[in-house]
């Protein structure tokens, strides 16, 4: 679908009368959007809950980043980006507000127009908006942008891009998207699009990695640059979006570092030395035990926990379904049973943290798997009756070990898995019929340590069954690369879920990853239920019946054995220098987007 600027200029104003005349009553345009009812905050709100509009400008910050970087494109799928780029330097036609499920508001766009049935959605943009070079953000650019990102781009934007039947230009500042199919959730994925400049590409092939700084209109721009070693940022002096009541008491710090390490553990050190400013603690027992270096001591460098509700997310071991020997539900329970949680959770994190029981773990969205499916739930599993695996309907739950290093009960469990699905002891060693040893590689990224030494463990676990695995570490660019390919037998996985899951599900574990590249479906994924699903979720027209969808989903994603989860946490753990400020009020998703360094500045 392609479309002439001009030529639907041309046409808009006397077009669009006759077409909005035809469509009866209008929906009236408005400063925000939500998924379900109406927004929370009205449209003279002066702030975001969790900003202070009166916090202080100015100052820097320095954080530390794992891996590396070879690109600033963060849209496509060539390259690595640094993370920072996109929330730092690039606008959307919507804001995010984290302290709501999924609620949206104007932000390059002044208004959203949409009807009851969310058949189309229309976006007025701000006069005034402009580029940190100076042009303004026209609707061209937002064409632009939707198309090239939705054609050209990561796959993440594809999906969208498919269900638009139409673009128009409807004014001088409005562009409308109709949609072909019922999806409630598209006008705020359109909302959250990236918006870009048309004129940096022209002539330019989109998809080619680079090192040149995007051309946003966003708070910052690239300042300095060492590829792979570290990126700054400088506030633009002529940001067009500052007095914005959504941008009140955002984007407080004048500059930021952001240095990256090979090795993520040495971060620490870095911390200690001054080096960087603030770091994640994942690790509860390191937490407990060794934050007691003399900054923390002297008060310079402040221990703070930070609480969220946001949902478990999975975090684990992937099997890749798309290597034979993990295709039978047997052989991925088998390999889940021999993994002995209890005995890594207390020897990494001091037996703090709870493991994943489902994907939507720790919230309302979670299927509570372990139980049998409630009669709404059921209802929707019901047509998928016969594809789904044993668990998804009357009940499943992890093995639990009494965690001693032998885990003999689960062992056992897991050889008669294995037995029924094939795999015998011939020679000392697990083979199949025909004498094909179960031999498999972990492919990991360099500096992963808490999951080195929880793979070890289950290296040890898994001879006991005759089963011989492999750990190869690589290179951020390699294990992106890899990755990308489904090049992996066995790899960690990690993908965190919110509360208003949608489209973006088809992307993680929709049936066409398991041959397109790129996707987030790392284990090949084929369901008929989980496609479904995600349809039934993104056309729910009430919150209730979205959380069933949700809920069923969870069933049907954790009981495919996909992944051998990990553990989780209801709080952050942050250790930040004590200039560092945020506000005392914390949004329901905590410390997650929308949070460091949005919010923060820096104590003069």
């Amino acid at each position: 679908m392609r479309i002439s600027i001009s030529q639907a200029f041309k046409a808009a104003l006397g077009a669009a009368a006759l077409g909005l005349m035809a469509q009866g009553v209008l929906a009236e345009p408005r400063h925000g959007i939500a998924m379900y009812g109406a927004p929370a905050l009205s449209p003279d709100f002066v702030s975001l809950p969790q900003a202070n509009p009166d916090a202080p400008k100015g100052g820097s910050a320095t954080f530390g980043e794992a891996g590396s970087f070879d690109s600033l494109n963060p849209f496509i799928t060539k390259g690595s980006a640094p993370g920072s780029v996109s929330p730092l330097t690039v606008e959307t036609l919507m804001g995010r507000s984290y302290d709501e499920p999924f609620s949206l508001y104007g932000l390059l766009a002044e208004s959203i127009d949409t009807d009851e049935a969310r058949s189309y959605v229309e976006f007025t943009l701000r006069e005034g908006a402009r580029f940190s070079d100076g042009n303004p953000v026209t609707v061209d650019d937002v064409l632009w942008s939707m198309q090239t990102l939705g054609e050209q781009g990561n796959p993440r934007y594809a999906a969208a891009w498919k269900k638009i039947a139409s673009s128009t230009v409807t004014g001088p500042r409005s562009v409308r998207f109709t949609f072909t199919e019922k999806d409630r959730e598209m006008p705020l994925l359109l909302g959250l699009r990236p918006v870009l400049e048309k004129k940096q590409f022209e002539g330019k092939d989109f998809t080619v990695s680079s090192m040149e700084p995007i051309i946003g209109s966003g708070p910052y721009v690239v300042d300095k640059v060492e590829a792979g070693n570290f990126i700054t940022y400088k506030r633009n002096p002529d940001w067009w979006g500052k007095d914005l009541a959504f941008n009140k008491g955002l984007w407080n710090i004048d500059s930021f570092k952001y240095v990256y390490f090979a090795d993520p553990t040495v971060m620490i050190e870095a911390l200690k030395a001054g080096d960087i400013d603030m770091y994640r603690e994942s690790n509860a027992a390191k937490w407990a035990t060794t934050y007691d270096f003399p900054a923390v001591q002297s008060g310079e460098v402040v221990k703070e926990d930070i609480p969220h509700k946001r949902p478990s997310g999975i975090d684990g071991l992937v099997f890749n379904m798309r290597k034979p020997i993990f295709t039978d539900w047997r052989v991925r329970e088998a390999l889940t049973d021999a993994f002995n949680f209890e005995l890594v959770n207390q020897t990494l994190n001091g037996g703090a943290n709870p493991r994943i029981q489902s994907y939507f773990d720790n919230s309302e969205l979670s299927g509570d798997v372990a139980k049998p499916a409630s009669d709404k739930v059921a209802a929707l599993l019901g047509p998928y009756k016969d594809a789904l695996l044993p668990g998804a309907l009357e009940g499943y739950a992890l093995a639990l070990s009494d965690g001693s290093e032998a885990n003999r009960a689960n062992l056992r469990k897991a050889t008669k898995l294995l037995e029924e699905a094939g795999w015998t002891i011939q020679d000392g060693a697990l083979k199949n019929a025909k004498g094909e040893a179960f031999t498999f590689e972990i492919l990991l990224a360099n500096g992963e340590a808490d999951t080195i030494a929880a793979v070890n463990i289950y290296i040890e676990a898994l001879k006991k069954l005759g089963i011989v695995a492999t750990v190869q570490t690589v290179d951020s660019a390699q294990y992106k690369e890899r990755t990308n390919t489904y090049n992996f037998d066995m790899t960690h996985y990690t993908r965190s879920l919110s509360l208003s899951p949608g489209n973006e599900q088809t992307l993680y574990w929709g049936s066409e990853g398991v041959t397109k590249e790129g996707t987030r479906n790392w284990m090949g994924v084929a369901s008929p239920a989980v496609d479904g699903l995600i349809k039934t979720m993104v056309s729910s027209t009430n919150r209730e019946d979205f959380v069933t969808a949700v809920q069923a989903l969870d069933r049907v994603l954790t009981t495919g054995r996909y992944v051998v989860p990990f553990w989780y946490s209801n709080v952050s753990h942050m250790a930040h220098k004590k200039a560092l400020k945020h506000p005392d009020y914390v949004a329901e998703y905590g410390d997650w987007l929308g949070f460091m360094p949005d919010v923060w500045w820096v104590q003069q």
